[in-house]
């Protein structure tokens, strides 16, 4: 199984405010950069969703793929894929952990295993860049709402 990659931020808000940044799919071609189509397919009976279908165009990484989220509240999200084209296996997550009231210490762990062979050191720089990208984007459109 492929390393898994881990990276943090602080964010000005609330837990609350940030799970239903992250749980709301059908805006996140508004706010990312590479999620093209988000489409919820079966929600749980908290209401959030339980599968979603993805079309991705992140350069050198273009994929359709569905993953299954399973939620524990607004501490902790986490998905695994169900299937894709580039992507043999994707396992992520978000944990949120308040520090304060209205500030709240995000931690994003993904591992991504790509059905084209890709070197290590390539591998972890793509994987970098694309969670500080979606940190620094989650970020800005819970921050932005909150304006």
């Amino acid at each position: 199984m492929p390393d898994e990659s881990t990276q943090s931020i602080t964010i000005d808000a609330d837990p609350p405010e940030i799970m239903a940044v992250i749980a709301d799919f059908p805006q996140y071609p508004v706010w990312t950069g590479s999620v093209k189509r988000a489409e919820v397919l079966e929600t749980g009976p908290d209401g959030r969703a339980r599968r979603v279908a993805f079309a991705l165009d992140a350069g050198i990484v273009r994929d359709q793929y569905e993953l299954r989220y399973e939620w524990e509240g607004d501490r902790r999200v986490e998905w695994h894929l169900i299937s894709g084209q580039m992507m043999r296996a994707q396992d992520g997550s978000y944990v949120l952990r308040p520090e304060r009231p209205g500030r709240t210490h995000v931690t994003y762990s993904l591992t991504v295993d790509l059905v084209i062979p890709m070197l290590g050191l390539l591998k972890r720089k793509a994987e970098r860049v694309v969670m500080d990208t979606a940190l620094k984007e989650l970020k800005k459109r819970v921050e932005g709402l909150r304006v």
